[in-house]
């Protein structure tokens, strides 16, 4: 595997040392796989690993009890398709170094786990941008999104040189056991 992503990485422009250096290691990706949505700018099919994909369902069930709706936008995106968006940006001559600060190398997006889910909110639509940290939809995710033991991947000046996305958030399962259940009053 450690060859692969070197050879990719080579003929991409990327430094050997990019895990290291950005503190953002390899990850796995995902086998199984289900459909939690589609993303509603074009309808393309959001995907999770089965258990991100429980928690998200009871996170997105707890935030609509408290009238916030979230929009799925993206999950679960392979190598392929990593490399494919690094590829597009390069050909349309973005810098790379400008590049991997919004775009994680090949081999090393939450992406690829399925455990990582970008979202958006009905009054910004479909868009990745800072903005979203505006939304009451991010102030709910903000509060209660640890619960379900989803965190923000790339807060403002994170360790890992990757630009601030309030929109993406990862599922970790040692950190975080399923919630129990609201109690009725």
């Amino acid at each position: 595997m450690a060859d692969r992503y070197a050879q990719l990485w080579n003929k991409l422009g990327i430094p050997a040392d990019y895990p290291r250096a950005r503190g953002l290691p390899r990850q796995r990706e995902a086998k199984r796989l289900v459909t939690v949505g589609r993303a509603p700018d074009d309808g393309k099919v959001v995907r999770l690993a089965p258990r991100a994909a429980a928690a998200w369902r009871r996170m997105r069930a707890a935030a609509a009890e408290d009238g916030i709706t979230l929009l799925p936008l993206s999950g679960f995106r392979g190598v392929a398709r990593q490399t494919q968006i690094i590829r597009g940006h390069l050909a349309r001559g973005r810098p790379l170094d400008d590049l991997l600060r919004y775009v994680a190398a090949p081999g090393c997006s939450e992406h690829h786990t399925g455990r990582a889910i970008d979202l958006g909110s009905p009054d910004e639509g479909a868009h990745f941008e800072a903005s979203f940290d505006r939304t009451k939809e991010y102030r709910w995710l903000a509060r209660h999104a640890k619960r379900f033991g989803f965190r923000l991947s790339y807060p403002r000046n994170n360790p890992h040189g990757i630009g601030y996305e309030p929109w993406h958030w990862c599922w970790h399962p040692a950190r975080h056991p399923r919630p129990a259940a609201r109690r009725q009053v």
